[in-house]
């Protein structure tokens, strides 16, 4: 088996005062068939962060929004499987946090050259958008999710999501 490269990403489920999820439509590059789908802000943990300063590096980047790690608080869901690009087999590992903001503007200047690319466009997403999109939503099971955050606060241990890449290749 070749050798397989760890991955882990921090990611934000960022809510606003009227119960709707931000979300940005980009390309998918880790597939060998790349397609668009829609994603929570965040991305990988560099050497030496924690993943909740991963979290809020990647929101400054990715939307302008400027957080402590602290804000962030703990984990609310994970997910985790592995997918193959360019004949590398890599093993992801997701971490979901949870903030609430009563206004966001998105602000796309801290994003690095590749990121620009593969966004299309960022929407806050009601929970009925959610529920019956008809374009992929990762993390998969993200509607029952917000369903749950928005009604009862962040869930005492971390949610376990279904893996959303394809050739996940867990026993």
């Amino acid at each position: 088996m070749d050798k397989m490269i760890s991955r882990s990403t921090a990611r934000v489920l960022l809510i606003d005062h009227l119960d709707r999820l931000l979300l940005y439509r980009g390309l998918l590059l880790q597939v060998e068939s790349p397609f668009c789908a829609w994603f929570t802000p965040g991305g990988a943990v560099d050497p030496g962060e924690t993943p909740q300063q991963a979290a809020a590096r990647e929101l400054r980047e990715e939307l302008g929004h400027a957080v402590t790690p602290q804000a962030l608080g703990r984990v609310v869901a994970t997910s985790a499987g592995t997918w193959s690009m360019h004949g590398e087999v890599f093993s992801g590992h997701d971490s979901y946090f949870v903030l609430r903001v009563h206004d966001v503007e998105v602000d796309t200047s801290g994003m690095d050259e590749e990121e620009r690319a593969v966004t299309d466009r960022f929407h806050w997403w009601t929970l009925p958008e959610l529920t019956s999109a008809t374009e992929p939503v990762v993390p998969v099971g993200l509607a029952p999710l917000l369903t749950r955050l928005v009604a009862g606060g962040p869930p005492r241990e971390p949610v376990q999501l279904p893996w959303h890449l394809p050739g996940d290749q867990r026993p």
